[in-house]
């Protein structure tokens, strides 16, 4: 961060980043307790906001960018890849922002047609790891950018050797091209819905199903103007369930050897993608302790939406410790680890000078212990059908609830 210029600060950078994720993570209580619990400082709420202000954003990013890492292991979480790719998903959230008057000065409601949104909101994009839960990158949109936007500025964060998953709102020739071109940068892959009424051109016709197909992107500013044109792999399937009307996935991959990658696998495999939705509900949900930002500015709301991510970090990894890679990370109960994660760090910061290092080692080895015996059942499959309880165009009206048990019949569709 350079040189710190005037009077030497009372709590060093490092020592405050590390204690504002240790607040946010914590629980009830004042940043100012968190603090003392921690580091043994006294240190005021005003202070901390102010210091917080006048952090410059780019030192959460780079923070972001040297605390987010791969967990799984190949030999230890199969269950984390496809053959020699790690699996990977894209997608954003939505955070709601208090309706403080720097937030309302700075950010603006969305519209709709019963008036203006209660809260105004700031996007999020997640570069996930799947089998994990564990962020590997993330763009905060503090100028109000899109989804998209963020997704797209995550592609420069895209490592070797993953397959990303990502749904229809990346499902475009616009998006597809930047991606492929890094997906060959570093040797990775994609696996990606897209809309049936895209326009693509078939070349050749696979034995497993699928076919090659080619894609014109055009120029923003003038449609009819082609750029350039990609080759991508099309696989179709229908989704059958008991009781419920049949779907039909249309998949856009740039593994093109349908040998390395069956029709049949692929979509079964991009039924994973449902993974971020169940992270995304665990950060806003089980983590977090109210439905909005604490904070009262864009700048520290983007802070905040940061160290919740950077938290979740933590305990994907303890995940992985807990699971030992005798089973699934996944099974490792989120809720109960969290639980067991906050009063285990309140102790090693409070007993700090009484315990050990080696009995500190101990009473770790014993909550991880724990946490291995704290494992969910067997998911059973997707039971949410895609309907809402108001009425909304577009959409069916949810009336009563259903949920099934039995597998989803896949077969793949020959175009």
């Amino acid at each position: 961060m350079g040189r710190r210029r005037g009077v030497k600060a009372r709590l060093a950078w490092p020592k405050f980043l590390m204690s504002l994720v240790y607040h946010f993570f914590s629980g009830a209580g004042f940043f100012s307790e968190h603090l003392r619990q921690l580091l043994g400082q006294d240190y005021s709420d005003g202070s901390a906001s102010e210091r917080r202000q006048a952090c410059p954003w780019e030192v959460f990013a780079r923070l972001m960018r040297v605390v987010l890492r791969p967990v799984a292991e190949r030999k230890k979480h199969p269950q984390a890849f496809y053959g020699r790719w790690r699996l990977l998903a894209v997608d954003g959230v939505q955070f709601s922002l208090n309706n403080s008057p720097a937030i309302k000065q700075e950010a603006a409601k969305a519209k709709s047609r019963r008036g203006r949104a209660a809260f105004a909101k700031m996007s999020t994009a997640v570069l996930l790891e799947l089998g994990a839960h564990n962020p590997l990158a993330a763009a905060i949109g503090r100028k109000a950018e899109s989804e998209w936007r963020l997704a797209m500025s995550l592609l420069a964060q895209l490592s070797g050797e993953g397959l990303l998953l990502a749904d229809q709102l990346f499902g475009r020739a616009a998006f597809i091209a930047p991606l492929l071109d890094r997906c060959r940068a570093v040797k990775s892959e994609f696996l990606i819905r897209v809309e049936k009424r895209l326009k693509s051109r078939i070349t050749k016709r696979l034995k497993d199903g699928s076919q090659l197909v080619e894609v014109d992107v055009r120029d923003k500013a003038d449609s009819h103007q082609i750029v350039r044109t990609v080759q991508v792999r099309e696989v179709r399937a229908s989704l059958q369930r008991p009781g419920f009307r049949t779907q039909t996935l249309r998949l856009w991959t740039s593994i093109l050897d349908w040998r390395r990658a069956p029709a049949v696998e692929l979509a079964k495999l991009y039924t994973q993608r449902w993974e971020q939705e169940l992270y995304f509900r665990h950060l806003k949900s089980e983590l977090r302790r109210s439905e909005r930002l604490q904070s009262q500015t864009v700048e520290t709301a983007a802070q905040e939406i940061s160290a919740w991510i950077i938290s979740s970090a933590l305990i994907a990894r303890q995940r992985a410790r807990a699971a030992k890679g005798m089973v699934p990370i996944l099974r490792v109960s989120f809720i109960k680890l969290v639980e067991l994660l906050r009063p285990l760090w309140m102790v090693l910061s409070l007993g700090s000078d009484l315990l050990s290092k080696k009995q500190q080692h101990q009473l770790t080895d014993r909550f991880l212990e724990e946490a291995q015996r704290c494992l969910t059942p067997k998911r059973r499959t997707r039971s949410c059908p895609r309907q809402v309880r108001q009425p909304v165009s577009g959409w069916p009206r949810l009336r009563r609830n259903r949920y099934w048990k039995d597998p989803v019949q896949l077969t793949i569709v020959r175009a």
